[in-house]
């Protein structure tokens, strides 16, 4: 033992063996440990280190894995327990395939950005709207990844991606506004369970920029992440983030690589993901920015330090049998315990969201024709962060294992392009024109894009490296190249252009600028062909959504929350010939669905299932199982009822559920179960509680149906009067049960009255704010069906004493046209900047007694303050950034505004005598 490096021996204290293995290494090899792929070092033992394994519902990108529902409908389940089996079976299968060196053990998931807006396109990949249960999804599959033994972990998890990043539209260019309540109301809780109870050992950070700051080098690694639990928190960077810091096209925030990778590793980013495995890029950016004494070696260290920390404790220096885990070998994947997972994880997640008329459950022995149409009856799609399925059950062959017959179309059209006398044929070989007709299946994905299947050889059409072919089984790659328009033009000709480049596909033909002008022919209506199918079956299946890879998706957002033209002619037409119709979504995201809504008896959601889509469907359709889903979004009736994807302020403009004030679709929350519940005899533990108290709530919830069901338990709370705006309803515990009929089960919840706080941006802290709280128990966001009230005694909030004091600008309680904006430190500090003129923000509340002088940090054209109105009230002082103004002779507290025309940019007011 006594020549066994300390790092090495497994019961010296950790901090000692990261120490030691420091120590060790030699300042060049301490520089290459901060790429995403660390180099062996021989001399001293150590294997090569790669961070990055993709594991969001399952491995990804190493060949067969099992596939699990996508995050979104693994949320949906509001099932912690079965979200820390999938995590520790995804957990296992990394390892698997890492004993035959396959992947590395630094596993990227889960991604915790809080859903604020479903247009997002990889709003697949997170879990909720809610900061909440966001949390708590994440750290219950966290937890899963980094298993249970007190000292190895099974697998690094990192949480993505820090901060504020919920648009693809220009992702490394725009700033998301995160004010003071926003941030530690909304965003940060997400992060804070996983990290706070050790769940996730690391953090990647985001693309975009926070308050006009890149997300890269933002103070909120150090000023909020790290004080979570400690210093060890491991930051790695997202793919060429590091290099847009200074890149003239991307964010140009730095004057050159050396200054923004320096930056960057003083704010805390500790492994640089960028230049896929050229590592040499980054270690020269480094070396150069320690040549010009950016950084000091203490800075290398640090990151190195944390970088060691997740080596030792996934146990890769301890010695043979100390690690719990090298014994998982590659059997472990797509196991048939696995397998049997991934079918209760998609049975949980599906949701009902409406049903009536006694269609659903389907009935074998009186349903015994059932027609299964549309895109996703009998394909199980996959996204950019799937494991490559080794089988997939549709929804047509699960139904098919339970129904007598079922009936099957695909209710796409089927076309013919003319051109004279000519048509347009795709094979492998490419496109041409033939004499005899060749047709294409059209597939609808919405926003005017289509793929094209030939009808030659089954393949999608292609364009791709110069050439178009029919040479591709669907969309599976990062650059989707399937993409087509189908434009009309006012002669009533058609033409085909790539999409998004706008292309026309027979440029390759040499034919002239007119020869993309075809004759469309119609050759098979498939909505008619599936309405006539529709009206010979006793029940019908309507399975469409979109294509994870085409419309809604990592870069690219979507314009609107509306079903493709197509899928909602089909939907419309095939009820019209039989009303048995059931709707089932498979969607990364919710549509608005109201006329589906009104006149279908049973409509259902899920997310893109994985393999086990099929087998779970039949079971929710025909009730051997009762759908466990409950949103975990809102679902709007229109894309009108939203704020711009890119402003962040939820709190301003009335968004999610919590501040949301419209008549949502379907609310958050949201699910139906075939049996009934009943709920009664709400109590709280006592009337009046105090911060620091904890209470208790408890209600009984009976199953009153004739069938075993599932009822998710949701306690919200609202408070009544406050200082600040509220929101209507939040989120603060919930409980799935399930019940057998007649049975009843007492649900009991413990309110943290420390958890009823909000951000006082007078003070700058959490307060307890002395009010009453509606208690509010139900079944979703808007079907409440107890209430009960909770007076808290707590702080209360007066005027804002500012004398002597400096206020920063962004903790305002109001504003009009401005953002928030970095100053001109590229390290700290963040401003308000006008984007217009005429722009203000407003100080509520402010005791302005034995103020004389007024001082205003920032830069740009004058600002002028104001009494109690923005554009009327008294001018209070008239100030240059960067200089100070006497102010009028005013005393007492007012409402105070700071005009700004554009270009003004404040950081912060000092008032003096």
């Amino acid at each position: 033992m006594s020549d066994t490096p300390l790092f090495r021996r497994s019961t010296a204290p950790l901090a000692e063996r990261v120490e030691d293995l420091l120590a060790r290494l030699t300042l060049p090899e301490k520089i290459a440990m901060l790429h995403q792929h660390q180099p062996a070092i021989d001399r001293l033992g150590l294997a090569a280190f790669t961070t990055g394994t993709e594991g969001l519902h399952g491995v990804a990108w190493l060949g067969e894995a099992t596939v699990f529902p996508q995050a979104v409908g693994l949320a949906t389940s509001w099932d912690l327990g079965l979200m820390r089996r999938v995590g520790a079976a995804v957990g296992d299968e990394v390892r698997g395939l890492h004993s035959e060196g396959k992947c590395g053990l630094n596993v990227w998931a889960p991604v915790v950005n809080p859903l604020r807006d479903p247009r997002w396109g990889r709003n697949e990949e997170g879990y909720a709207e809610d900061p909440l249960l966001t949390g708590l999804m994440g750290d219950a599959y966290a937890r899963g990844l980094a298993g249970d033994d007190p000292r190895v972990l099974r697998t690094a998890p990192t949480l993505k991606h820090f901060l504020g990043y919920n648009n693809e539209t220009d992702r490394c260019l725009t700033s998301s506004n995160l004010g003071p309540r926003v941030l530690r109301e909304y965003e940060l809780p997400a992060y804070r369970p996983a990290i706070e109870r050790g769940s996730a050992v690391a953090v990647m950070a985001a693309y975009n920029l926070v308050n006009g700051r890149p997300a890269h080098v933002s103070p909120y690694l150090e000023d909020e992440l790290r004080t979570w639990t400690g210093d060890e928190i491991f930051v790695v960077s997202d793919a060429y983030a590091p290099t847009n810091l200074a890149d003239p096209m991307q964010q140009a925030f730095f004057a050159d690589h050396a200054e923004s990778h320096a930056a960057a590793l003083r704010a805390g980013i500790d492994s640089f993901t960028d230049a896929d495995k050229r590592s040499e890029v980054t270690v020269e950016r480094i070396t150069e920015a320690m040549r010009r004494e950016l950084i000091k070696e203490e800075d290398v260290d640090r990151a190195v330090r944390r970088a060691l920390t997740t080596r030792v404790r996934l146990g890769e220096f301890d010695q043979a049998g100390e690690n719990p885990y090298v014994k998982i070998g590659s059997d472990v994947v797509n196991s048939p315990a696995h397998r049997e997972l991934a079918r209760e994880a998609t049975r949980e997640s599906i949701t009902l969201l409406k049903s009536e008329c006694c269609l659903l459950p389907l009935d074998p022995a009186r349903h015994r024709t059932v027609a299964v149409v549309g895109t996703h009856a009998d394909r199980v799609f996959t996204d950019w962060y799937s494991g490559s399925l080794a089988y997939a059950v549709t929804a047509r062959d699960g139904l098919a294992e339970v129904i007598d017959t079922v009936v099957h179309a695909e209710g796409v059209d089927r076309i013919a392009l003319r051109l004279g006398g000519l048509y347009l044929a795709a094979d492998a070989d490419g496109i041409r024109l033939t004499v005899e007709p060749a047709a294409f299946d059209v597939f609808d994905w919405g926003n005017n894009v289509v793929t094209l299947r030939s009808t030659l050889n089954g393949q999608f059409l292609r364009a791709a490296e110069g050439r178009v072919a029919a040479d591709s089984p669907g969309p599976s790659e990062w650059v989707v190249t399937e993409m087509f328009t189908l434009g009309q033009r006012p002669d009533g000709s058609t033409t085909v252009h790539t999409h998004p480049g706008k292309e026309a596909i027979t440029t390759q033909l040499s034919l002239g600028p007119r020869a993309a002008r075809f004759t469309l022919e119609t050759l098979v209506d498939g909505v008619a062909d599936a309405a006539d199918l529709a009206a010979t079956a006793d029940a019908v299946v309507v399975v469409i959504g979109n294509h994870p890879l085409v419309n809604g998706r990592e870069t690219e957002d979507r314009a609107d929350l509306q079903l493709p033209p197509t899928q909602d002619r089909l939907l419309r037409e095939v009820h019209a010939a039989n009303r048995e119709t059931a709707l089932v979504l498979v969607s990364s995201y919710p549509y608005a669905i109201g006329w589906a809504d009104a006149h279908l008896p049973a409509v259902l959601w899920m997310s893109h299932g994985g393999q086990e889509l099929g087998h779970a469907l039949a079971d929710v359709l025909t009730g051997k199982a009762d759908p466990g889903g409950r949103l975990t979004q809102t679902w709007y009736r229109s894309a009108c009822e939203l704020p711009d994807i890119l402003d962040y302020d939820i709190i301003t403009n009335d968004a999610t559920y919590q501040y949301y004030r419209g008549t949502p679709l379907y609310p958050f929350g949201h699910g139906l179960s075939y049996a009934g519940f009943d709920y009664s005899n709400l109590d709280v533990s006592q009337p009046t509680a105090a911060a620091g108290d904890e209470v208790t709530i408890t209600v009984w919830v009976t199953n009153i149906g004739k069938r075993a069901g599932t009822e998710v338990v949701q306690l919200y709370t609202h408070q009544q009067v406050s200082r600040v705006k509220q929101p209507l309803r939040r989120l603060r515990a919930f409980d799935k049960v399930r019940l057998s009929p007649g049975e009843s089960e007492l649900v009991s919840f413990t309110l943290r009255i420390d958890d009823l706080c909000f951000w006082d941006v007078t003070s700058n802290r959490f307060v307890v704010e002395t009010a009453r709280h509606k208690i509010l128990v139900g079944r979703s966001a808007s079907d409440i069906r107890l209430t009960g009230t909770l007076a808290v005694r707590g702080t209360r909030i007066g005027a804002q004493r500012v004398l002597d004091r400096t206020v920063r600008a962004t903790d305002h309680d109001e504003y009009s046209g401005i953002t928030l904006a970095a100053t001109a430190d590229p390290v700290r500090g963040e401003a308000v900047r006008a984007t217009e003129d005429g722009a203000w923000c407003c100080f509520n509340g402010v005791d302005l007694s034995g103020v004389r002088e007024v001082a205003v940090d920032g830069d740009g054209p004058p600002v002028l303050l104001r009494l109690d109105d923005p554009y009327a009230g008294p001018e209070f002082a008239s100030v240059t950034p960067g200089a100070a103004a006497a102010t009028t002779e005013t005393d007492g507290v007012h409402d105070l505004y700071l005009a700004l025309d554009a270009g003004s940019r404040v950081s912060a007011l000092t008032f003096r005598p």
